[in-house]
């Protein structure tokens, strides 16, 4: 049994709201809601401004293709959709997909706390969704930082839950776990969950601890940024696709993917 949040097992509490299932989810007295979206507009609106801004496009597999198109990121039903579709409609944009991704860059971030999102994805070969935590632009500390809550890649029926330091993503040093692949349909809807403190991070799926990547305190460790958490980050949701690198990233680009989050919430202790 986890000892993080006092040893407090979260309860849920399936509830239909007639168009989709939402999960109330009971937490430990010491822990306060601080930030949430139940994604409840109207269809076909846009994500609350109040909360999200559409990411800025990048020259990364992941950010390639990002486009503020209404099309690739909407309200429907009560979840927010991401989508990565074939580019018909923007011929003067070059790339081949647009791809929906928005963050919470300078409107909510955020340091320490637990994570909860609910999502589900499709299950074909290229399919590159993710939920994460990067590095806020405001830290003064710039060495390498990301929590990957959860990623999905391509037709893999399992859920991947990484962390990347400065050590391991800028010095390219290895040798300490800092990823965990769980067998899941990720077809359905399942509560994926990231519990961080200045020692250590725990990811959960459904509730249930399935890896965990604490800080070394050994002096040579830190100098090379074994742990680089001690900062604020903001949250990002995306579909993306993958470049071909790898068998199971090779996407078709005349198809359409799609990931749906039905909430996130984050809280933090009193």
């Amino acid at each position: 049994m986890r000892t993080l949040f006092c040893s407090v097992l979260t309860l849920f509490l399936l509830v239909s709201d007639g168009s989709h299932l939402t999960i109330a989810a009971q937490q430990p007295a010491e822990y306060q809601l601080v930030f949430s979206d139940e994604f409840n507009q109207p269809n076909g609106s846009q994500p609350d401004p109040a909360k999200w801004v559409r990411h800025e496009r990048e020259p990364n597999t992941w950010a390639r293709w990002i486009s503020p198109s209404p099309k690739v990121a909407y309200i429907k039903n009560g979840s927010l959709v991401c989508r990565a579709i074939p580019n018909k409609s923007e011929p003067s944009d070059t790339a081949r997909m647009l791809t929906g991704a928005v963050c919470t860059k300078g409107k909510f971030e955020f340091q320490y706390g637990k994570i909860e999102v609910r999502m589900k994805t499709n299950l074909r070969t290229g399919n590159f969704p993710a939920v994460w935590l990067f590095q806020s632009p405001t830290n003064k500390d710039r060495r390498y930082a990301e929590i990957d809550i959860v990623e999905m890649f391509g037709n893999d029926s399992r859920s991947a839950h990484t962390i990347h330091t400065h050590r391991s993503f800028s010095l390219k040093k290895e040798g300490l776990k800092r990823e965990q692949k769980i067998e899941l349909d990720v077809r359905k809807w399942h509560v994926y969950g990231l519990e961080w403190d200045k020692n250590k991070v725990i990811w959960t799926v459904d509730g249930r601890e399935v890896f965990r990547y604490s800080r070394i305190a050994e002096k040579q460790m830190q100098d090379e940024g074994q742990w680089t958490f001690d900062r604020l980050f903001y949250l990002i949701l995306n579909q993306s696709v993958g470049d071909g690198n790898h068998p199971l990233l090779v996407p078709n680009t005349k198809k359409t993917y799609e990931t749906r989050f039905d909430w996130i919430r984050v809280y933090q202790k009193k």
